[in-house]
Order: structure tokens, then sequence, then C-alpha cells
């Protein structure tokens, strides 16, 4: 029931991110280690090591492989139950089950690790590939549309939370575009790595079967034809290091998003981006008036927890004891519980997004109302015509004060410059002082695009 789930990522968001289960639960691991153990059947096949399967064997093995279902996985949890070893249950569940002349072929000459470090890296190859990459993508496209169309909106820039020079709100979003894009070009380009060799990992019980036979490169080829990488110096267990780059650049990422869902919600409190209302939604419990940005706010706590785990994992996977130690097995099964947090804040944010608008007008008048603004310009350009000392002369004209436009033209018109520098200077508008933030919110579309 999912009113007794202990995780909120089964109970509450569990309808949501169901679908999660096919690459993270113990069903998942249970039919990837039993696709793993059944593609090395295949590959040893392959080999001529041992007498050729029959074409009734490679069909009962291709069929195992496409239709493992609940089914199987309740039989081969019944085995477990009865010898407490789970992949040692997966490889009985194949001799009870696989009609193979030779059941040694089964596991043959393999540590449990081989089998679990391949499952497990097969498990997120295809979350990789089916959801997170599209996921990402989807985000990224919909940073690239709010980017094009706000490129040129004037927007109120802050530094140590002070009025600062203004900037424009599409280029705000296309900064967070950009480390994304960055961030997801390593993602897409990412490899995954897998090994099999053994029990101390020196392919000593393959080679004192066949002791000619050339196991490094058949180990090469069977890692490399399930779409991962080789990692062919290993102790029993394969080192997590490719594990680890990955979760940093998800941790990386989820950094970034969490930067900016706290800045949203910051320019929603200033009142320079607005939230359109959830209709039938209620802000407050008392006061009806509130739209929350629950979206955001619960992104940036999920990301948090998904943070949390994955440093953990940095902390615990790179190590092993000797040749290994069994203390990262449960650690290992909390994989899909940080990458479902971090899934699920996407959404969220994601859905942040799509109501969210610039307040034009409100950015606008907030920015007319603070002319002291052009202090910067206008001291860039009186140093450009050789005016002495003009930052510490606008500092005395400016800093603390509120000033208006009159004033700043009065103050203009006292300068000893030219007339035609004083034109200049008083042509210069608050809304206008955006440098070239479109043109930049235009060179960062351009090189997404390309990715997209």
């Amino acid at each position: 029931m999912d009113s007794l789930a202990i995780s909120p990522l089964d109970g509450r968001y569990g309808k949501r991110l169901q679908h999660l289960g096919l690459y993270f639960s113990e069903y998942a691991l249970m039919r990837m280690r039993v696709i793993v153990e059944l593609r090395y059947i295949k590959a040893l096949d392959k080999s001529g090591l041992f007498d050729k399967l029959t074409v009734s064997e490679l069909t009962a093995i291709d069929d195992m492989i496409e239709s493992f279902s609940e089914k199987d996985y309740d039989k081969i949890k019944e085995i477990e139950a009865k010898i407490n070893h789970d992949v040692k249950s997966c490889e009985v569940f194949l001799r009870e089950n696989l009609p193979l002349i030779n059941k040694n072929m089964i596991h043959f000459a393999l540590t449990s690790e081989d089998v679990n470090n391949l499952s497990y890296s097969l498990m997120l190859l295809d979350f990789w590939k089916k959801e997170q990459l599209p996921q990402l993508s989807e985000l990224l496209s919909l940073l690239a549309h709010v980017t094009k169309h706000w490129k040129s909106i004037p927007f109120p820039a802050r530094t140590h939370g002070q009025m600062a020079s203004p900037t424009t709100a599409g280029k705000e979003f296309a900064v967070y575009l950009s480390r994304l894009y960055e961030q997801f070009s390593k993602l897409k380009d990412f490899r995954f790595k897998g090994k099999l060799n053994g029990a101390t990992g020196n392919f000593s019980a393959m080679l004192s079967a066949f002791p000619a036979y050339d196991w490094v490169s058949f180990s090469r080829d069977f890692i490399s034809n399930l779409g991962l990488e080789p990692n062919i110096a290993t102790t029993q267990i394969e080192s997590h290091d490719s594990w680890l780059d990955y979760f940093a650049i998800i941790r990386h990422i989820n950094t970034i998003i969490l930067d900016m869902n706290r800045d949203i919600w910051l320019y929603l409190t200033l009142g320079y981006l607005t939230l359109e209302a959830d209709k039938g939604a209620v802000g407050s419990s008392t006061m009806p008036h509130k739209i929350n940005p629950i979206n955001f706010e619960n992104s940036e706590g999920n990301l948090q927890v998904s943070n949390a785990l994955l440093n953990a994992f940095e902390e615990k996977l790179g190590q092993s004891r000797l040749q290994r130690d069994l203390s990262d097995s449960t650690v290992t099964r909390n994989i899909g519980t940080a990458l479902a947090h971090s899934y699920l804040a996407i959404q969220e944010t994601f859905k942040g997004m799509k109501r969210l608008t610039v307040n034009e007008g409100y950015c606008k008048n907030e920015l007319d109302s603070y002319p002291e603004l052009l202090a910067e310009p206008i001291q860039t350009i009186l140093r450009r015509e050789g005016f002495d000392d003009p930052y510490n002369l606008m500092k005395e004209l400016t800093r603390g004060k509120k000033i208006g436009k009159q004033e700043l033209e009065e103050f203009i018109d006292s300068l000893e410059i030219q007339e035609s520098v004083k034109e200049e200077l008083k042509k210069i508008t608050v809304i206008g002082y955006i440098g070239n933030a479109p043109d930049i919110c235009d060179l960062v579309l351009k090189e997404v695009e390309l990715l997209l």
C-alpha cells in the first residue's frame, strides 16, 4: 500500500516515479543478472570452447531474455530464501528452468561480482539513455525557449543583494542554460565501465579450465558488446570509479539546477518574475491570496537529498577492503534512490518553469527608479576622456544615496568636459544599459542548438 510506503518515492510520488522501478528495483536487478548470465552463455557458445548450442537451446535463451517475468522473479526469490545468496539464486534458477544440455555453461568460472557490476552498469545505462538524457534535453529546450524570448527584456540585477548594473531576463537564464549544456555534453558522452575477470581479477578459474584461450580478449569483446567499456585491471570488484565519475556529473547538474531554483525563488520574492496561478490549487490554509513557488522549493529539497546520497557514494564506493567486502552492496542498492530524487526534482523545476513569466513592467519601473546605476558607465566614459579620478567622483555622488534623473543631469552639466560627451552621457538610460546581453543569449542558443 502506498500509504505504508517508507520512502516518499514509493508513496507520495509513487505514481509519478513508478516507471523508474524498471531500472532500479530488486526485480530490475534480478532481471538484469539473468540477462547477463544468458548473454554470457551465448558468448561462450561463440568461443568454441564448448559443444555448440542447438537451435532450440539458443531460442530458449533468447526467449528468456525477452520474456523475464514477475513469475520468474518470484522463483528466484524463493530460491534465495533458502540459500541466502542472490546471484547464486539466479544460477540455480537458470539450471532449473533453462533447457540446456550442458548446464555447466551457466555461470562458468564467474564470480558474483562479474554479474553484479555488469548488471548495475547496464541498469544505469538504460536509465541514462531512456530517461535521464531525454528529461535533461527537455529542460534545456525549455531554458532555450525562455532565453530566446526574454533575451531583450531589461531585468534588474543584484550583486550581494544590492542593485547592480542591469541585465536581461533571457541573459540570466542563458547563464544556467550554458552551465547545464556543458554538463549535459559530458553526460551525453559518458560511458560506463564493467569487468569480467573472475574472483580476484586474474581470470584464474577461466585459465585453469582453458589455459590456451585468450580470456582477456573474450572479456573485452563481451563487455563492449553489452555497450560498456572494459575495465581489465581490477580486484574482485570493479572499482566503481566510472560510477563515481557519473555521479559527479549528476551532482554538478543537481547543484546548477539548485542554484537556479533559489535565484528564481528570490526573483519571485522581489517581484521580477511571476507565477501563473494553478487553478484549483491552494497556497495557504489561511491566506487565500498566496501563490507559492512550491515546484522550485520541492525541487530544491529533492536535489539536496539526491546530492547527500551521491556524496555518500563518493565516500563509500571508491573504497573496498583488500579484494572486496560486502559493505558496498547495501549502499549500491540506494543508487536508484539518489537518481530518482534528482529525476523528481527536475520534473518539479520543469513544471515551475512552464508557469513562469517576467513581470516586465515592474522590472522597468524598478530600473527607472535607480538612476544611480548609471554611475558605472558615466565613470567609465570619463576615464576614456582622461578625467581625473572619475570613480571617486561618482562614488561621492551615488554611494548609499538615492538620486533623481534631474540631479544626475545637473551633475553631468557641471562637469568640465566637451558638450558632445555631456550629450553622450545624458543619452544613457538604465533600461538601455544592458551591454550585449541579447547577443550573449544568441551565442549560447547557437551552441546549444548543435546538441539538442
